[in-house]
C-alpha cells in the first residue's frame, strides 16, 4: 500500500520535468540549426561558377548538395556579404570538421559530466556553440582555416551539450517516463531540421547569408539564459519543484542509485554483451540515418528531377515525420509499461525491431519503386520516421543498465554511430559515383544488411536489467 502512490503519475504535463523535457528539445532544437547553418548559407558563399558534386558529401551536406544540384542560379540570393574562392574539396573538409570535433568530446565530456553536473557541461557547450555561430561569418573572412578551427571547436561544444542531457535524465526522469521524457527532448533535432531547411534559404535572399548564423547564433544565447536559469541538476536542488513531483521522481529512482564519483568499470563495460548490443544498435541506426540526412536532396532532386523549392519542401518532410514518430512512440512505449502489458526488455527490443527493420524494407524497395513519384516520396519519409522509433529502443537502454553511467555511455554510444556515419557517407560517394542507378541499389541494400546485422544483434543479446557493475557497492564494517 505504501508504495503504490510513489509508482503513481506525479504532476504530469505541467510538471517541472516536462518543461525541462521542453527546454532540452528547445535546445537540440538549437545546436541543429547552427549544426547545419553552414550547409544553407554556403550556396550564397561561395563563388558563383562553382558546382559542387558529390565529393562535398558529408553528414552536414544535404542542404548544400541539394542547393548546389539544382539549375537555380546564386544570383537569386541577394547575399549582400562576401563571396569566397573554396573548391568543393575545401567544402567537403569544412562539412566534417564538426563531426570530428564531436567524436573528440563525446566520451570525456560525458564522463567529466557526471563529476562536474551535467547543467554546467550542457549549458557552457551550448553558449559556446553558439558564440561561435556567431563569429563565424568574421571567420570566413580571416580565411578558410579559421573556419574549419572554428567547425572543430564547435563541434566538440555541441558533443559536450548532447551528452550532458542523459546524465539529467538519469536523475529526473522516472522509469516508466524515460522514453516519454527523452524522445520530446529529442524531437528538437528533427524539428530543427525541418526549420533550417525551410526557412534558411529564404533569411540568405532577404538578408543575406551571415543573418542565417547571427539568427540562429542569438537564438541558441536566449537558450543558453533560460537553461541556466530554471534547470538544475537534479530535483532535490530545484528551488521551484512541488514536493509531490520531488517524491514522486525520488521514490521511482530510490531503487538505482547512483555515485557519480566511482571509478568507471572499463573492463566490465568491454566484456558486458548487452552494452555492445547498444553500441551495435547506434551503429546500424546512423549508418542509414545518416545517408538519408546527406543524400536525401541529391536523391531526389537527381532521380525526381525537380527544382530547388520543390526538392527542399520534400527534403524537409522527413524530419517532420520523424519527430512525429520520435514523440508518439515515447508516448506507446511508456504506455504500454504502465500499464504493465509489456516488460520493460520487450518494449525496448519490439521498438528496436520496427525501427531497425522498417526503414531496411523500405530502403529495399526504393530502386524497384522509382519510376512512382508519390511511392518513392512516401517511402523515403518512411525511411527516418519509422527509423526514430529506435528513441524508445536501444537508443535510451543505457538508462536502463546502467544510469549511473549513463552519460559516459551515451558518449561512446553516439560515437559508434559518428563513426556509421563517415563511413557510410563515404562509402555511399563512391558506390553512387561508379554507376547512379545500381549504385543507389548497392547503398540501400547494405544499409539494409547492416540494419539486419544490428538488429539480430541487439535481439540476442539486448537486456534491460540493472547491470552487477552499475550497481552501488555498500560497504559492510565489522
Amino acid at each position: 500500500m505504501d508504495g503504490k502512490p510513489a509508482t503513481r503519475k506525479g504532476p504530469d504535463f505541467c510538471s517541472l520535468r516536462y518543461g525541462l523535457a521542453l527546454i532540452m528539445h528547445f535546445s537540440n532544437f538549437t545546436m541543429i540549426t547552427q549544426r547545419v547553418s553552414l550547409s544553407i548559407a554556403i550556396i550564397a558563399m561561395v563563388n558563383t561558377t562553382q558546382q559542387h558534386g558529390l565529393s562535398n558529401a558529408s553528414t552536414e551536406g544535404p542542404v548544400a548538395d541539394a542547393l548546389n544540384n539544382s539549375s537555380i542560379s546564386i544570383k537569386e540570393f541577394d547575399t549582400k556579404a562576401s563571396v569566397y574562392q573554396w573548391s568543393p574539396e575545401t567544402q567537403g573538409i569544412i562539412f566534417s570538421s564538426i563531426n570530428y570535433g564531436i567524436i573528440l568530446t563525446l566520451i570525456p565530456s560525458g564522463y567529466l559530466a557526471g563529476i562536474f553536473g551535467a547543467k554546467k557541461m550542457l549549458g557552457a557547450g551550448l553558449l559556446i556553440s553558439s558564440l561561435l555561430t556567431l563569429f563565424t561569418p568574421l571567420a570566413a573572412d580571416f580565411g578558410v582555416i579559421l573556419v574549419i578551427v572554428v567547425r572543430t571547436v564547435q563541434g566538440m561544444a555541441q558533443g559536450m551539450a548532447w551528452t550532458g542531457q542523459f546524465t539529467i535524465w538519469a536523475k529526473w526522469a522516472p522509469p516508466l517516463e524515460r522514453s516519454k521524457l527523452t524522445t520530446i527532448a529529442g524531437s528538437g533535432s528533427a524539428f530543427g531540421s525541418f526549420i533550417i531547411l525551410c526557412v534558411g534559404g529564404l533569411i540568405s535572399q532577404a538578408l543575406g547569408w551571415p543573418f542565417i548564423f547571427y539568427i540562429f547564433g542569438s537564438t541558441g544565447c536566449v537558450c543558453c539564459l533560460l537553461w541556466f536559469t530554471v534547470i538544475y541538476d537534479d530535483p532535490m536542488h530545484h528551488p521551484c519543484i512541488s514536493v509531490r513531483e520531488k517524491e514522486h521522481i525520488v521514490s521511482s529512482l530510490a531503487q538505482q542509485p547512483s555515485s557519480p564519483r566511482r571509478a568507471v568499470p572499463i573492463k566490465a563495460m568491454v566484456t558486458c554483451l548487452p552494452l555492445w548490443a547498444i553500441f551495435l544498435g547506434f551503429f546500424s541506426h546512423f549508418w542509414l540515418c545518416t545517408i538519408i540526412l546527406t543524400y536525401l536532396p541529391t536523391y531526389i532532386s537527381t532521380l525526381l528531377h525537380v527544382n530547388i523549392r520543390d526538392s527542399g519542401v520534400l527534403s524537409s518532410l522527413p524530419f517532420i515525420a520523424a519527430a512525429s514518430c520520435t514523440i508518439l512512440g515515447g508516448q506507446l512505449a511508456d504506455f504500454l509499461l504502465s500499464r504493465n502489458l509489456l516488460r520493460l526488455i520487450t518494449v525496448r527490443k519490439l521498438f528496436s525491431s520496427f525501427g531497425l527493420l522498417l526503414p531496411s524494407i523500405c530502403a529495399v524497395a526504393l530502386p524497384f519503386v522509382a519510376s512512382s513519384y508519390v511511392i518513392t516520396i512516401i517511402l523515403l519519409i518512411l525511411i527516418p520516421g519509422t527509423s526514430n522509433l529506435c528513441d524508445s529502443g536501444f537508443i535510451i537502454n543505457t538508462l536502463d543498465i546502467a544510469p549511473r553511467y549513463a552519460s559516459f555511455l551515451m558518449g561512446i554510444s553516439r560515437g559508434f554511430g559518428l563513426i556509421a556515419g563517415i563511413i557510410s557517407s563515404t562509402a555511399t560517394g563512391f558506390l553512387i559515383s561508379q554507376d547512379f542507378e545500381s549504385g543507389w541499389r548497392n547503398v540501400f541494400f547494405l544499409s539494409a544488411a547492416v540494419n539486419m546485422f544490428g538488429l539480430v544483434f541487439y535481439v540476442t543479446f539486448g537486456q534491460a536489467e540493472l547491470q552487477d557493475w552499475a550497481k552501488e557497492r555498500t560497504l559492510t564494517h565489522l
